[in-house]
């Protein structure tokens, strides 16, 4: 065991050293057993399997990562790159993916070793993410796909198998969008940042991707790069990101966004951000975009989803809709239903508990000023006496970066005891996750009036224009932010029991702006949990367009989501069967089975043989160009 040991420690210090070296770097400070690689000020945590025996799968991915972290922190300047990144959060997306692609391959034109681990790295990640399955190019995000392209053509070297399933589907689009003058001139610039920089927005121009959306200050604020956010006091850190989640992290868009600011007022504001910088504007239809470019029919022969307008939309914080008195007084009546069943939650909650924390890392710290006597160490005060002793310390990692989004249907069918069981269960796990150290949200959607509301009023005095499409003003709630802690948002909660709040539900939309906002989270791992009691039903919307109307929608979005991996989606319908139309769903007769439904849900998807098995997938559209459903913007 000992001797077992002592090689795992060998090889840290050996990739500590190696990527001290690669970063030119001597004062960098390497730790191990990270759940992703990331560097901040000059403290870089890499990934390390918690097993003892290191496989060769294990070496490259450590290897890999370290040598893309080192080669970010020498040849990237975080603060120029902030200053000329695009607004469009695909846009950044790209920019941040070609810019990793950049720095990789530098060093690999230089030293084949770190070609080797970054092509090693990068097999791993891919197949990691399913890409070795994917059989059309919507099934890959457009930044990752262009990330890779760009890394072949910039070290003329092929691409490890599953990486190039990517490139390869994505090939015939990106070479008849962007011209080869791009390539060339992305090629050219290589060793000049600012140079590069420019031919990269450049090539997003060529995509149609052109910064035509105008961001907040706020928002502009809640998208600064995640070397800014972790610390004020860190410095500038060259790469808070992971080699790994840098190099074309387009995966999930969620580079642009590494923390999302406790204050959500506005999220309308960067919903827009993620489809105005697509090269799409408002069409005449209504506010109708598309989250990639040059995008197809929403469904063959079918009219195209839509709004008839977004005017009167609003996405809101819960404590914005009553006054302070009233929310108090409506989480002292959730208090007293907790109370009622304490005995519950704490069994609950305790079981989720112990299957998060049983997923914990466990690594060692070196080179401390205090800890154990570090004895592998103790050569170097041989040789050199005044050489100060080294100690190091066994560090324990909470199961982490993983974000939970709980979307809760406010409807009027949910009235009663429906909605009570659903905030008590959605304190509990916001409770019990939190203590865990994993980042929950929760939200809900309605609509802000019956039966249509301004949206109607509007269509009447326009002359009752035929299919007018979604017909009624949308509703979506922040009840609790992910980076906002349970202590703050605990009151908020209490406003689903408010009479009254209950109306419409429109699914569809409601999935996609949850969606997004995970899209916006840096988190390697995102969760959508969808808590609903029936199909979207919307009255005026219905009563102008088809039957199946809203359904046809969220099928649509549903099989989008479900087909991109990049969030894992899982619906529990109460008293409806939500199987038909979710790949990953649970169906209860009574409210009262929720908690633990949502308890057990989460802790399969949370244990090693559920992250396992693989997910299913519909059968992939076949289209011209990739395309995903409409996003309208709030």
């Amino acid at each position: 065991m000992a001797d077992q040991e002592s090689d795992l420690e060998r090889f840290q210090r050996a990739v500590s050293s190696a990527m001290r070296a690669l970063a030119g770097d001597d004062e960098l400070v390497v730790s191990f057993g990270a759940e992703q690689a990331r560097v901040v000020g000059h403290a870089a945590e890499l990934p390390f399997p918690t097993h003892e025996a290191l496989t060769n799968d294990d070496v490259a991915l450590v290897r890999g990562s370290a040598d893309g972290l080192a080669l970010r922190l020498r040849y990237h300047d975080h603060g120029r790159h902030t200053r000329t990144q695009p607004k469009g959060r695909t846009s950044r997306a790209i920019y941040d993916a070609v810019e990793q692609a950049r720095v990789e391959a530098i060093g690999a034109r230089r030293l084949l070793g770190v070609a080797e681990n970054l092509n090693a790295s990068l097999e791993q990640r891919c197949r990691a993410k399913g890409y070795d399955h994917i059989t059309v190019a919507e099934q890959a995000p457009l930044a990752e796909a262009l990330g890779l392209w760009v890394r072949e053509a910039l070290t003329h070297q092929a691409l490890p198998d599953a990486a190039k399933k990517v490139a390869d589907l994505w090939r015939p689009w990106l070479e008849g969008t962007i011209p080869p003058a791009r390539l060339k001139a992305l090629g050219a610039a290589l060793e000049n940042q600012d140079a590069f920089g420019k031919a990269v927005k450049g090539l997003i121009k060529d995509l149609h991707l052109e910064e035509d959306d105008s961001e907040s200050e706020d928002d502009a604020e809640s998208n600064a790069p995640p070397e800014e956010t972790e610390d004020d006091n860190q410095g500038e850190a060259g790469a808070a990101q992971t080699g790994e989640k840098l190099e074309g992290e387009g995966e999930s868009e969620s580079e642009v966004d590494a923390g999302e600011d406790a204050d959500d007022s506005d999220d309308s504001d960067a919903d827009a951000d993620a489809t105005t910088g697509e090269g799409e504007e408002e069409s005449e239809e209504g506010g109708r975009r598309r989250m990639l470019p040059h995008g197809g029919p929403d469904t063959p022969g079918e009219p195209p989803y839509k709004s008839f307008t977004l005017e009167f939309d609003e996405v809101v914080e819960a404590d914005q809709l009553c006054d302070s008195e009233e929310l108090t007084r409506l989480r002292a009546q959730l208090d007293q239903q907790l109370a009622q069943l304490q005995h519950v939650i704490g069994r609950l909650a305790n079981r989720l508990q112990r299957k998060l924390l049983a997923r914990q890392t466990r690594a060692w710290e070196f080179d401390l000023e205090e800890g154990a006597l570090d004895a592998a160490r103790l050569s170097r005060v041989v040789t050199n006496p005044l050489h100060p002793l080294s100690y190091k310390q066994e560090k324990e990692t909470e199961f982490r970066d993983t974000v939970v989004s709980l979307l809760l249907d406010n409807s009027g069918s949910m009235r009663g005891r429906p909605i009570m069981v659903a905030a008590m269960s959605a304190d509990i796990l916001a409770r019990t996750l939190e203590r865990c150290g994993v980042k929950v949200e929760i939200l809900g959607f309605t609509t802000r009036a019956w039966k249509g509301g301004q949206s109607r009023e509007k269509w009447l005095a326009e002359g009752r224009p035929r299919n007018p499409g979604r017909l009624n003003d949308l509703r979506h709630i922040v009840y609790k932010p992910a980076d906002a802690p349970w202590r703050r948002a605990r009151r908020s909660l209490g406003l689903m029991l408010r009479e009254g709040l209950l109306k419409e539900n429109i699914d569809g939309e409601a999935l996609l702006w949850a969606h997004e906002r995970l899209l916006g989270r840096p988190e390697e791992r995102r969760i959508m949990m969808v808590i609903s009691d029936g199909a979207p039903v919307d009255d005026s919307t219905l009563s102008v367009n088809a039957r199946n109307y809203l359904e046809r929608h969220l099928r649509q979005v549903i099989g989008w989501i479900e087909s991109s991996k990049v969030v894992e989606l899982i619906a529990i319908g109460i008293g409806h069967d939500v199987t038909r139309y979710y790949h990953r769903a649970v169906t209860i007769t009574d409210a009262e089975q929720l908690g633990g439904t949502m308890t057990e849900q989460l802790a399969e998807m949370f244990s090693e043989t559920a992250a396992k098995k693989p997910q299913p997938s519909r059968a992939p559209r076949k289209s011209a160009a990739p395309q995903a459903p409409v996003r309208l913007v709030h």
